[in-house]
């Protein structure tokens, strides 16, 4: 047992100040802030995650973090709300299928009733390695120690956006419906508030796979933003090894607007294949103004797949992901709006 003090402050000011006291600028703080706990405290368990601090955040007296809010022109979602309370709400469910559907098909209810929407987008990576500490080599728990997943057992680890010193896979289901529908995130940080586009909020690996996202110390997210309007044709299809409570091998989050059967417009997020929340941008380039069957769907999977670079273990995710979108976009296509 490694001992920690926890705090519980009601007041979002303090909460801030109290966790921007740290000086490191990457997930492995001595403070780290309390959400709901499922990845944070499961970690700990582990001996992975050794804070000092906790800063209990679930008791804010801030309603809009708390609060799912519905405009003409945008879904804002505060980052406390619970990722069964989203997938509970009849308006999200009607106009952004894509969001609900990414949220009931990712962990347990237990877990969906406990995880907080803003602490799901920042659940750690997810290997094997990284999750053992008797393990010595993980640039991600220890910069510069190697990656063990490389030559080991990746049969779960990323294709794309990997790197020599990381392949750890970004695991949630939520994140890439977010980067497919242009979300922002609100964050308070001791500067002040700002607001950042969800693509930016994760780093790819590179050279430093131990910083895994763009916040600074003491950052809180305070809302999650979709833009836009409705997206009522689009959905999510997630393939895993079992029907529930499993990570994907490979998923794909797709929102369509169609002119007949000409693609007018079209967002592509991909799941189970990569190290961050995967923008399909080839993908969406290869189909956009064109007509879409399966022809064109294979194409631009074709595309958006040609730079992955895979291991002995995960070469199966190249045709799984391919597959997955082509299915994706076909049904998409095939679905009945109002």
């Amino acid at each position: 047992m490694r001992p920690f003090s926890y705090e519980a402050p009601t007041d979002l000011a303090t909460a801030v100040a109290r966790a921007s006291v740290s000086a490191n600028a990457h997930v492995n703080s001595p403070i780290q802030y309390k959400g709901g706990g499922t990845t944070l405290i499961d970690l700990m368990k582990l001996d992975v995650m050794r804070p000092e601090v906790l800063v209990d955040i679930t008791g804010l007296r801030d309603e809009a973090m708390h609060r799912i809010d519905h405009s003409a022109g945008e879904l804002r979602i505060g980052s406390l709300v619970s990722m069964a309370a989203l997938h509970e709400d009849e308006s999200t469910v009607r106009d952004y299928p894509l969001l609900t559907e990414s949220l009931w098909q990712g962990a347990s209810q237990q877990l969906r009733n406990m995880a907080r929407l803003g602490g799901n987008v920042l659940q750690r990576t997810r290997c094997s390695y990284f999750r053992d500490p008797s393990f010595e080599q993980c640039n991600k728990r220890v910069p510069g120690s190697g990656c063990a997943a490389l030559d080991g057992a990746n049969r779960g680890h990323a294709i794309l956006g990997t790197s020599e010193h990381c392949i750890a896979l970004y695991a949630g289901d939520w994140a890439p419906a977010l980067i497919a529908l242009d979300a922002r995130v609100e964050v308070l940080g001791r500067s002040g508030l700002r607001t950042l586009e969800f693509k930016d909020l994760h780093r790819l690996p590179g050279t430093t796979p131990h910083i895994e996202t763009n916040l600074v110390p003491g950052e809180l997210i305070t809302a999650i933003i979709v833009p836009g309007g409705p997206r009522r044709r689009s959905l999510y299809r997630k393939i895993r090894d079992r029907q529930s409570y499993q990570f994907a091998n490979a998923s794909a989050a797709v929102a369509l607007e169609l002119d007949g059967d000409v693609v007018r417009d079209v967002r592509i997020g991909l799941g189970g294949v990569a190290t961050i929340p995967w923008r399909a941008h080839k993908a969406e380039q290869a189909l956009r103004s064109q007509r879409l069957d399966e022809a064109s769907a294979t194409a631009a999977a074709d595309a958006e797949f040609m730079d992955a670079t895979t291991r002995k273990g995960n070469l199966y995710k190249v045709s799984l992901g391919k597959a997955t979108l082509v299915r994706s976009l076909l049904e998409a296509k095939a679905m009945e709006v109002a």
